[in-house]
C-alpha cells in the first residue's frame, strides 16, 4: 500500500506567480516529497504541486529587491518558484525544512525531525504529543500570560518555572530535574518556542540547558495567538468598545489611499475578535474611516514600492494581502516597529475570528 505523504509544515506565504510579476497569498503545504499550494487553506484541491526530487533551494534571494524574506525553489525541470515569508525566522524555518526534506530525498531516507530521546533518556511510555494536548487544556492546562520584560510585552506566553511547576503537580514527573529534561525534549521537538533573548540563548546552547526553569525565561506554544511588542509611549485612551474582542496593538501609521496612492497617518487598531485592523483619523473621531479584514490574510515587509518615492516615503513599508487579494500598504516609524505589527498582524489573522 502506497504510504500518505507527510506533512512537515503549512501556512500562508506570499508566492509570485509564474506568468506575470504577481505576488499572491497562498496556503504553502511542505510534504516530504514535494510543495503543494492552494489558494484557500480550506481549499480542497491544490492550485499546483511542485516535486522536490531533484530541486535546489536558494535563500536568501535577492532578485526582487523590494521584497524582503524571498526564497527560491528551483525544480527539476529548472522552473523557478518565488515564495515570501512574513518575517526573517519565518522565512529561515520554512528553507530548513526544505533543505532537509531534499536531503532525505536524495539519501532515500524517511524526513524526520530531530528527536531528544536517546540523549535526555526519555522513557518510551511518555506520550509528547498527548501530553502537550493537556498543557493547553483551556481549564486544567498551563495558563497563557501577558508578561513584561525589557521594555517588551509578550502576550499569550509563560514562564519556564511554570512550566516545571505543571509537570509536577500533574504528576508527569517526580522532580524539577526530570521535568527540565521532558521540557527540553518538548522544546526540541517544537511543542514549546523560546521568547525572548534569555530562553532563545538557552535554546541556541548558550546554558547548560536548553530550557530554564526560570521565572523570567518565556516561553509559548506554536500556535498560539503569542506577539511580542514594545512598551508604547502612546497614552491615547482605546476608543469606544463598540467591538468585542482584545486590542491587540494600536498605534499611528502612514497607510497609502487605494485611489490616489497619497499617504496619510491613519491611527490604527487591531483587534482579534473580529480579526480587524480599523483605523481612524489621529485628530479624533469615534467612527473608523474603514477596516482590513485580516482572517485569511498574508502581511510580509517590503523595502519599496512603484509610487513610494513620489510621496517622500522611507522604505519602512509593509504589505497586507487580503483572503480576497485586496493589497493595502502601510508604513511604520522604524523597522522595529513594523517587526512588531506584522507578528501581531500575522497572529490574529492566523487565530482571530
Amino acid at each position: 500500500m502506497e504510504r500518505e505523504p507527510m506533512r512537515i509544515r503549512e501556512g500562508y506565504l506570499v508566492k509570485k506567480g509564474s506568468m506575470f510579476n504577481t505576488w499572491k497569498p497562498m496556503w504553502v503545504v511542505l510534504l516530504d516529497d514535494g510543495i503543494e499550494f492552494y489558494k484557500r487553506k480550506a481549499d480542497n484541491s491544490p492550485k499546483g504541486m511542485i516535486p522536490l526530487k531533484g530541486s535546489s533551494i536558494n535563500s536568501p534571494c535577492q532578485d526582487f529587491g523590494k521584497r524582503m524574506f524571498v526564497f527560491k525553489l528551483t525544480a527539476a525541470k529548472q522552473q523557478d518558484h518565488f515564495f515570501q515569508a512574513a518575517y526573517l525566522e519565518e522565512r529561515d524555518a520554512w528553507v530548513r525544512d526544505i533543505k532537509k526534506a531534499i536531503s532525505c530525498i536524495d539519501g532515500g531516507q524517511r524526513f524526520a525531525r530531530k528527536s531528544t530521546r536517546k540523549s535526555i533518556r526519555l522513557p518510551e511510555t511518555i506520550n509528547l504529543s498527548a501530553l502537550y494536548l493537556s498543557m493547553k487544556d483551556p481549564e486544567k492546562g498551563i495558563k497563557e500570560l501577558k508578561l513584561e520584560k525589557d521594555k517588551k510585552v509578550f502576550n499569550h506566553c509563560f514562564t519556564g518555572a511554570s512550566v516545571i511547576d505543571w509537570l509536577v503537580s500533574s504528576n508527569s514527573i517526580r522532580n524539577r530535574k526530570e521535568g527540565l529534561m521532558l521540557a527540553s525534549s518538548l522544546l526540541s521537538e517544537g511543542y514549546l518556542q523560546p521568547a525572548g533573548d534569555t530562553s532563545k540563548a538557552a535554546a541556541e546552547g548558550l546554558s547548560d540547558t536548553p530550557f530554564l526553569d526560570l521565572s523570567d525565561a518565556y516561553y509559548y506554544f506554536p500556535d498560539s495567538g503569542f506577539f511580542c511588542e514594545g512598551n508604547s509611549s502612546d497614552d491615547d485612551v482605546v476608543l469606544k468598545e463598540e467591538f468585542r474582542g482584545i486590542v491587540v496593538k494600536q498605534g499611528c501609521l502612514l497607510k497609502q489611499g487605494h485611489r490616489r496612492k497619497n499617504w496619510k497617518v491613519r491611527k490604527f487598531v487591531l483587534r482579534d475578535d473580529p480579526a480587524y485592523l480599523h483605523y481612524y483619523d489621529p485628530a479624533g473621531g469615534e467612527e473608523p474611516l474603514g477596516a482590513i479584514h485580516l482572517r485569511g490574510s498574508v502581511v510580509s515587509a517590503v523595502e519599496d514600492m512603484p509610487d513610494s518615492k513620489k510621496y517622500d516615503v522611507d522604505n519602512i513599508l509593509f504589505e497586507i494581502i487580503t483572503a480576497n487579494e485586496i493589497h493595502y500598504y502601510l508604513q511604520a516609524a522604524s523597522s522595529a516597529e513594523r517587526t512588531e505589527w506584522i507578528r501581531a498582524i500575522q497572529a490574529v489573522s492566523r487565530t482571530g475570528k
